[in-house]
């Protein structure tokens, strides 16, 4: 087969199975494999707020000290969302989700082993690059397993698994830190590395992306136990062949990602990833420390606080994946930035006095802007053919860890020097405030369309 030709011949349609499939357990039940890796993804990429506040006095860490920790785990990220997303593309979706797993889950247990800063800040460095590759190179998995109908409300209830491992790592926080130490949080984000053992023999390829590379024959067979699992939990034979634009053969290369009507997505998304993510990692891994360090509350009552406010979150996200195949992607994000811009200027304001006017109107805000990154999550994949979809995702979600990276830096910078609260949330209004440009000029809709539909 040729490195244009369609793999639509008699012998495998690749897209028109995939779109025919009725939502059924077995999909159900690959979201959830999936999902519990991404549980802890999120697990993991928390748990440093709710150890800072016995860290920051056991290694004697000024302000500026805390932000270079919580960035150091992004930097990771950053690499290893570009390296996962490069092995996705050559090796598979599975080879790149069984390896960041593995990694990230090892290099816990090395973080709850570091005797001082410099061995944490490296332990978490390394573990970042496990962090990084697993969650986009899952996404990419998931919505190349899913039809255009409601597939934007299948991968977000997959994604609200990462809020609820942000929430559990809260309440993990809250009643493991304070009575069995900080180390605990880091044996409990040492799990996944049995879901690493057992992933390759529970699930198969995408059949999208080993068509995409010409492996008809290897496709066929993923696709053979895909239809299998569904009939089976669907009850009945399956729905006949649905029309849908045939899946190209193509080499991936760099330059699709900036070709033709992909320049503009490109940018486009790497602005709103930035935008999410200062805001998002900014606020929350910075939020019990800033509880204790800025309004002198007791430890219990920070982790309570910041508890609540990832339960908001959470509540917000909810409604995100229940609703957005309905509302549409362009206009959700657009609503969640502007919710981030009115709570954070709002904020600024006021002058937040108190612990709990933080409380109240952070939860507030963080109801809008932290479902930006589910809302993402399901509109960067489906802007990219399959052949580079797992890389545009992972050099997409490279630009939420450089701003995650960057946000703590510049809080600790603010705070450090004597600046205050109201400065926070001024910089915070100033990023939702682009994110809000960006979507009103150059965010496309995607919704109900079949994928190969929105890339041809």
């Amino acid at each position: 087969m040729s490195a244009t030709q369609t793999a639509s011949g008699p012998d495998i349609k690749v897209v028109e199975r995939l779109e025919r499939l009725p939502i059924t357990a077995w999909q159900v039940k690959a979201r959830v494999i999936v999902g519990v890796a991404t549980f802890f993804d999120a697990f993991d990429a928390l748990t440093i707020a709710y150890v800072l506040p016995v860290l920051v006095p056991l290694f004697k860490m000024s302000p500026q000290d805390v932000g270079f920790l919580i960035s150091s785990s992004y930097v990771g990220q950053i690499i290893g969302a570009l390296f996962f997303g490069w092995v996705a593309e050559r090796y598979g979706r599975m080879p790149a989700m069984i390896g960041s797993i593995a990694l990230f889950a090892i290099m816990s247990i090395a973080c709850a082993l570091a005797w001082d800063y410099n061995s944490f800040f490296i332990f978490r460095f390394i573990q970042g690059i496990g962090l990084g590759g697993e969650v986009p190179v899952a996404a990419t998995f998931i919505i190349e397993m899913t039809g255009a109908k409601n597939r934007g409300r299948f991968l977000l209830l997959y994604e609200l698994i990462f809020p609820v491992g942000l929430v559990a790592a809260a309440l993990a926080g809250r009643l493991m830190v304070p009575t069995w130490g900080w180390q605990s949080m880091f044996y409990v984000g040492a799990i996944p590395a049995i879901i690493a053992l057992v992933l390759r023999f529970v699930l198969p390829e995408s059949p999208r992306w080993l068509a995409s590379r010409g492996r008809m024959e290897e496709a066929e067979k993923a696709l053979q136990t895909i239809e299998r699992g569904v009939e089976k939990a669907y009850g009945q034979p399956l729905p006949p062949l649905a029309a849908a634009p045939a899946a190209v053969v193509q080499p991936p290369t760099w330059r699709d990602l900036f070709a033709g009507v992909y320049l503009r997505r490109t940018l486009m998304v790497w602005a709103l990833w930035f935008c999410a993510y200062f805001i998002g990692y900014g606020l929350s891994t910075w939020l019990p420390t800033m509880y204790m360090s800025q309004m002198k509350t007791p430890l219990t009552t920070a982790l309570n606080y910041a508890l609540i406010a990832q339960c908001v979150s959470f509540f917000g996200s909810l409604t995100c994946a229940l609703v957005i195949d309905k509302v549409g992607r362009r206009n959700w994000v657009m609503m969640a930035f502007t919710g981030g811009v009115i709570g954070f200027t709002l904020m600024w304001a006021t002058g937040t006095p108190t612990a709990e006017h933080v409380l109240v109107m952070g939860a507030a805000t963080a109801l809008f802007v932290s479902t930006n990154s589910l809302a993402l999550y399901v509109y960067t994949p489906e802007l990219y053919p399959t052949r580079v979809r797992a890389l545009a995702v992972s050099i997409a979600t490279a630009w939420l860890r450089l701003a995650s990276a960057i946000a703590p830096i510049c809080v600790g910078f603010i705070l450090g020097n004597g600046y205050g609260l109201p400065r926070v949330w001024l910089m915070f209004a100033i990023v939702a405030a682009i994110g809000v440009a960006v979507v009103a000029l150059f965010a496309i809709e995607t919704k109900n369309r079949v994928l190969e539909e929105i890339s041809k």
